[in-house]
């Protein structure tokens, strides 16, 4: 395949939601001086925008920038010599000066009213806890505050209360997220012998605190999207600066009354004394490098699917939003599919006729199915238009009339191509359903489901009845179901071996058990009083005829032309067989 000759071009970064291309991050203010980070470098702006200029030049990343009360220092984050570090440097710009040598992601949240610069580490914790210590800018000296969890701080004019959160970010940028690691504000006062919560009641995300006169500015998702909100100090007199309901919020910085902020890739500014709220508008002195054409000469490192066809003479392959369509032998004819500026595929793969191909494409704005010439030549049809959350793999059935796809609030879902209609199967309060797997015939769909008891489980969905069947008991866990091409049995991985080489906890190192080689393959007869296959031929059960397996083949094959057995529900879990010979970690 040629495929070291494709020429994949790379979109430029642009939004209507600015004037200028770009993405503008971790804005900072202080007076008429905006510092924000764009193309991993910091840059500088007037607050009434126009064109920026590029502070930093280093190939790593530059970010987190915060300036010094008194206007003429900046701190950030940088990566100068490896390692995320803690820098300042002049606003008007200079040579950088390194504060921090942590080699924890040392990053600057902002700085005391006396002039020091705020940062979040681990370097001083004897557990991964972040916390919070304030830097001398002259190289003087850091001292850490005395909490032993704390990230996000501010404090007030006196410098006697501290306001934080007690974790970091989680990583994730999952919406409306309330799990263990969730971010939530807390004030620390000089002398306290502890911290008091400040939003108890709120299960979400209230982060990024800022100090005016006398109220905590921060931003929060309680809304459902996170916004800009204040309150007293106490945490009482809830106030919502803006009401965004598309885009979060994501970064923050006050000065005097004004608060610059991150949202969908541009930066605007909110003034706290008469509610204004508007987007600077900046453009960016730039060759743009990121946006050129380039070659890429190793494509399948980029590759994220890969599928045969029907026959098994083509693979189709999906890499960096484009379709390829490749011979499996020599000398065939290599397919790319065109496609619009800007559309990107994902998950291709081949409908059963072997002449179209099923694709996801983001051409509507949203994630929706498509079907697509797999020699190239023809218009797209669209198969669906109606998805609100974004849908992994889809998976086609042998007859070409379903597809079944789990999205990520963990539902279930299938399409039916000929009535276009989608029926939400299941909904998992747990986890995501995994191997989805259809029978020979369409009429059933495999898939695994978590249990309570974090176990997972078979079960069978029938497409005409839309009842379900559950194949295997949440006892012990079992995954990847296979159907046999006779639909007489469906085949799958199990861990049900469990056996230690650790004799016993107790001992000289007292090891734990640990269980290794525990998955063997089992097997489920579809229907009533069958036979394993695997067992070995006896007087009633003779081998079968070489000649008859050889016009079954010529003919198609018995179940072929008598159509797949029904299968047998009752008693399903009960009719359990073990592959023999294999067994190992196979999972």
């Amino acid at each position: 395949m040629q495929v070291s000759r494709l020429a994949l071009l790379l979109a430029a970064l642009g939004s209507t939601a600015h004037a200028a291309p770009g993405f503008f991050r971790s804005p900072a203010l202080s007076g008429d001086t905006l510092v924000f980070t764009a193309e991993g470098d910091l840059w500088k702006v007037s607050i009434h925008g126009g064109e920026a200029r590029r502070l930093t030049s280093h190939p790593g990343l530059e970010s987190a920038a915060t300036i010094s009360p008194d206007g003429k220092t900046l701190a950030f984050a940088g990566q100068y010599e490896g390692p995320t570090e803690v820098y300042v440097m002049p606003v008007e710009g200079g040579l950088p000066q390194r504060l921090t040598w942590h080699g924890e992601g040392a990053i600057p949240v902002g700085w005391t009213p006396d002039g020091k610069v705020l940062c979040s580490t681990r370097a001083y914790s004897t557990l991964p806890n972040t916390q919070l210590v304030a830097l001398d800018p002259n190289g003087k000296g850091a001292t850490v505050l005395p909490l032993a969890q704390a990230s996000d701080g501010a404090m007030d004019d006196s410098g006697k209360s501290l306001f934080f959160t007690r974790l970091p970010f989680q990583g994730s940028n999952t919406k409306r997220y309330e799990g263990g690691t969730a971010q939530n504000l807390w004030r620390y006062d000089e002398g306290a012998a502890e911290a008091v919560a400040l939003t108890p009641g709120y299960p979400g995300t209230s982060k990024n605190p800022m100090w005016w006169q006398g109220r905590l500015y921060f931003i929060s998702d309680r809304s459902g999207v996170s916004n800009l909100w204040s309150m007293k100090p106490d945490g009482s007199d809830l106030q919502a600066l803006t009401k965004s309901t598309v885009f979060d919020v994501r970064t923050a910085r006050m000065d005097k009354g004004r608060i610059v902020y991150q949202q969908a890739g541009a930066i605007h500014l909110l003034d706290t004394k008469d509610g204004s709220d508007r987007e600077v508008p900046v453009t960016l002195s730039s060759d743009f490098d990121q946006t050129r054409e380039r070659w890429v000469t190793k494509p399948l490192e980029y590759l994220t699917s890969a599928r045969l066809s029907p026959d098994g003479e083509r693979l189709v392959l999906t890499a960096r939003g484009g379709i390829f369509v490749a011979p499996v032998k020599a000398g065939g004819r290599f397919v790319e599919l065109p496609r619009k500026s800007g559309v990107r595929y994902r998950e291709a793969s081949f409908f059963p006729d072997g002449k179209t191909l099923l694709a996801q494409s983001d051409e509507s704005g949203e994630i929706e199915m498509v079907r697509l010439p797999a020699n190239g030549v023809g218009a797209s049809e669209a198969l669906t238009s109606d998805s609100k959350v974004f849908p992994l793999a889809p998976v086609m059935s042998p007859d070409g009339k379903w597809v079944a796809w789990q999205d990520k609030n963990l539902q279930l879902w299938m399409r039916d191509l000929t009535a276009k209609k989608t029926v939400l199967v299941r909904t998992s309060t747990f986890r995501p359903f995994d191997d989805l797997a259809w029978s020979p015939d369409s009429a059933w769909l495999a898939f695994v489901e978590t249990s309570t008891n974090t176990n997972r489980a078979i079960r069978l969905y029938n497409v005409a009845s839309a009842t379900f069947v559950e194949a295997t008991s949440d006892r012990t866990a079992s995954f990847s179901p296979s159907w046999s091409p006779d639909g007489k049995w469906l085949y799958f991985l199990s861990d049900r071996t469990l056996r230690t080489a650790v004799k016993s906890p107790w001992g000289p190192r007292q090891p734990e058990p640990f269980f290794t080689e525990s998955t063997r393959i089992y097997a489920l007869a579809l229907q009533k009083n069958a036979r394993s296959p695997f067992d070995a031929p006896d007087e009633l059960h003779p081998a079968p005829v070489k000649e008859e397996k050889d016009k079954d083949k010529k003919e198609g094959g018995a179940a072929a032309e008598k159509g797949l057995p029904a299968l047998d529900a009752d008693g399903l879990a009960a009719r359990l067989f073990e592959v023999p010979g294999v067994v190992g970690n196979l999972a």
